[in-house]
């Protein structure tokens, strides 16, 4: 129509009525277009004209129209008809306002069109023929001449294939796809509903997210108060707990090292024992050595026999002098007798006591590591109550029977023996050194 279309604003127009959900009827369209808003150079006229012409082509089914001049089929002259072409006929009219029809010619498929040579003074001749009748037309030029025959041609065509015009399928394929684009957007319009559903849900459920995390930091931030509240009581439980095993330590450190003492004097004694053990070893070489020296007297004494017995006769007058010593050597050797054996029997007073000081000895240091392994699992323990203490949060707490009687309490639990087995285990010390003493 010898304008141009505002595609833009156009496309800004069709969003906002999507957004409105509407839509525009033929009428609305027309007076959009003839509002001049969305198109350049075009007047009122001109859209009517090309109004018009949609109009018969739609809706009357005009696929083209226009003059030209047809010759009569009984006077032979040339007349100015107003002819319209539609899918199955040609009529022709005295004038475009179509107050007077003339005729038509039906189309089919057996029908034919064909250009013409000039003649009669008359250009752009072409030729229908039909079942009925044969028409000779003029155009105006042979432009007009092409685009007739064309069209005829097309529509024959059409004809014998059994299609619709092109315009109907045009209309036809529009409708589809306007049906196709409609159920589009209401696919897209339920997908949207669906998705804002689903968006309000999760809305919905995030919130309720949201609120349970506030509730579960608020819980938690009581939680931590309490647990604080908690942790400050048993850090507190903990440092007294920690003072009084201190303290306990620290007496039983204090009776370790009285009880080290106490082991150092007795190891001092054993060596004090040891030490007379080897001075009675010195005792019996002495003793072996003097049995030594009387095996020595005794073999002196048989020469001497001898050479008595060689010399009786000679050595008479020393004969009383010789049996004065010989019981005197008897006497001596008696006494002799009677010293080697109470000194065998000191030796074996003194070997026993020394066995009975081993072996006390032995007891002694067994009770030490015995001492020093209660020690040891007392540490283990007390680092095992740590953890504990550590793990549980100090909820436990050791408890231990009661005691009868009045025994002494170290770091590892009750002593091995009381005081009074102490003062016991003393006494029978002090006499057995006494005994030893005697003997000695």
């Amino acid at each position: 129509m010898g304008g141009s279309w505002v595609e833009e604003r156009f496309e800004d127009y069709k969003m906002q009525l999507n957004s409105k959900q509407k839509s525009l009827n033929a009428w609305e369209l027309i007076v959009l277009v003839g509002s001049g808003h969305f198109s350049k150079g075009m007047d009122r006229q001109t859209l009517s004209m090309g109004i018009n012409e949609v109009y018969q082509e739609l809706i009357m089914d005009v696929l083209k129209q226009g003059y030209m001049m047809k010759k009569g089929h009984k006077r032979k002259n040339w007349t100015e008809r107003w002819f319209m072409l539609k899918p199955n006929s040609i009529s022709y009219y005295v004038s475009e306002d179509l107050a007077e029809k003339k005729g038509d010619i039906l189309l089919d498929g057996n029908c034919s069109v064909e250009a013409l040579q000039d003649k009669d003074g008359k250009k752009c001749l072409f030729l229908i023929k039909s079942l009925q009748k044969s028409f000779e037309i003029s155009a105006s030029d042979k432009k007009k001449k092409l685009e007739w025959i064309q069209a005829v041609q097309t529509c024959v065509s059409l004809l014998r294939q059994g299609r619709p015009a092109p315009h109907r399928e045009a209309r036809q394929k529009r409708r589809e796809l306007r049906l196709k684009q409609q159920a589009e957007q209401e696919e897209l319009e339920l997908r949207m509903s669906e998705l804002q559903t689903a968006n309000e849900a999760k809305q919905l459920e995030l919130e309720n997210m949201r609120k349970a995390l506030e509730e579960a930091a608020t819980n938690a931030a009581e939680e931590e108060r309490r647990r604080l509240e908690t942790q400050t009581e048993l850090q507190d439980r903990y440092r007294i707990d920690l003072e009084r095993e201190k303290t306990v330590r620290q007496q039983m450190e204090e009776q370790v090292a009285q009880k080290s003492t106490e082991l150092e004097q007795y190891l001092q004694r054993v060596q004090e024992l040891e030490d007379m053990y080897h001075q009675l070893e010195d005792a019996l070489e002495d003793e072996r050595r003097a049995r030594q020296d009387e095996e020595a007297v005794r073999r002196l004494q048989a020469r001497l026999l001898e050479e008595e017995a060689t010399k009786r006769i000679e050595l008479e007058e020393f004969h009383l002098r010789q049996q004065r010593a010989i019981s005197e050597t008897e006497a001596e050797k008696q006494e002799l007798e009677k010293a080697r054996l109470a000194k065998e029997s000191a030796l074996q007073a003194a070997m026993k006591q020394l066995e009975q000081l081993e072996q006390e000895r032995q007891g002694a240091l067994e009770q030490y590591q015995a001492v020093m392994k209660k020690l040891e699992d007392a540490t283990n323990n007390t680092k095992t109550w740590k953890h504990k203490v550590a793990e549980h949060e100090g909820m436990l707490r050791l408890i231990q029977p009661g005691s009868k009687g009045q025994q002494m309490i170290t770091n590892w639990g009750p002593a091995a023996f009381s005081d009074a087995e102490l003062s016991l285990r003393q006494k029978k010390w002090q006499e057995k050194k006494n005994q030893t003493t005697q003997a000695q």
